[in-house]
């Protein structure tokens, strides 16, 4: 009887082995079924994208040949010739090295000691005069072949023009000084030269003024506004490097300033941020003769103007110490030790349900 037991649980046993065994056959059926259905489908999909891809990128042709065809002098603006433009990525990094000469150990990857400072200079103003000579260069012979203007050696006149600049990097320098030190001076939120140099927008934009306003004196084109416009974008500080500016200038805050290429400014001048010395309204038809004319404000030492003040007119003068109070409107000259306020507005106080 023992063994009748047995015998039938080994077969009961056996039964159900087989029965999972069958099970496990069918669901990897199964799913090799499914996964050949999906097979089936994704390279149905494939082929499908690839067709709709090539379809939709034969037609970048025709777009090419009408952005070519469509554009000429009179409907876009295009500079196609074998004589290359400056590179505004190459200008950004000029001026990137430059800060880092001006201001050594501030604006360098690299750690500066006594030992390699020599050795970094060196390198930093070589690498400097290649690149913007053949900057300078490239600006020079763009005017040449666009205004058809008598050949100046545009090349000789790069390599003179980057040297003339780097050989002014000490009186930037100390110029540059006189402006830190005025921001220490006036700033009690300034900690230290190191916060200045690093984090204010205002000496970011005069240093660049600085820069370029060499390199407009020494009648290179281009490059001085593309410096300018970098980093008005950068600060939104607009200085035009036509512009001149004396010593210890301070742009305090700085957003929305405005200075135009005429415009001239003296020693010791401070101003606030949404201040503009610019210029009036040029009638129409009037453009070219007002080119070489002063149209801009002259500012003498001294003075302060605060934030939103706007100051108009080659005529307009502001005369020495001077203080111009915020918002106010000015087209015409002021002596000396003048201040200029706007009358205080009447103000309402209210609280909520009613009129205090």
């Amino acid at each position: 009887m023992y063994l009748a037991y047995h015998e039938e649980t080994k077969d009961a046993a056996q039964q159900r082995i087989w029965t999972f065994y069958e099970a496990i056959k069918f669901a990897i059926a199964e799913d090799r079924m499914i996964m050949d259905n999906d097979n089936k489908h994704n390279n149905r999909a494939c082929r499908t994208e690839s067709i709709s891809y090539k379809r939709y990128r034969s037609r970048l042709h025709e777009i090419v040949d009408q952005v070519i065809d469509e554009c000429d002098d009179d409907r876009c603006n295009a500079h196609i010739d074998y004589e290359q433009l400056p590179s505004k990525t190459v200008v950004i990094d000029v001026l990137n090295k430059l800060r880092a000469v001006l201001f050594p150990g501030y604006f360098n990857d690299e750690k500066l000691d006594p030992v390699n400072l020599r050795y970094f200079v060196g390198k930093t103003v070589a690498e400097l005069f290649d690149m913007l000579s053949e900057q300078i260069a490239r600006s020079i012979r763009h005017d040449c072949f666009k205004f058809n203007l008598e050949c100046t050696e545009c090349t000789e006149r790069g390599y003179e023009s980057a040297l003339a600049l780097l050989e002014a990097i000490p009186e930037l320098q100390r110029i540059l000084a006189t402006d830190i030190l005025a921001v220490s001076e006036g700033d009690p939120a300034a900690k230290s030269y190191d916060e200045i140099i690093f984090s204010y927008p205002g000496v970011f934009a005069v240093t660049v003024y600085r820069v370029a306003h060499k390199l407009y004196t020494l009648g290179v084109p281009l490059l001085p506004r593309i410096m300018s416009e970098y980093v008005h974008g950068e600060t939104g500080i607009d200085i035009h490097p036509g512009a001149t500016i004396g010593e210890r200038f301070v742009i305090d805050h700085g957003t929305g300033v405005v200075i135009g290429e005429t415009a001239e400014i003296g020693n010791n001048v401070r101003i606030y941020q949404g201040v503009t010395i610019g210029a009036l309204s040029v009638p129409k038809g009037k453009i070219e003769e007002m080119k070489d004319q002063k149209r801009h404000p002259t500012i003498e030492d001294e003075v302060i103007i605060y934030s939103g003040a706007t100051i108009l007119g080659g005529d307009t003068v502001i005369g020495a110490r001077s203080v111009i109070g915020g918002n106010v409107w000015i087209t015409e000259s002021l002596p000396p030790d003048t201040q200029v306020l706007i009358e205080s507005p009447r103000l309402i106080y209210r609280k909520k349900g009613g009129i205090a």
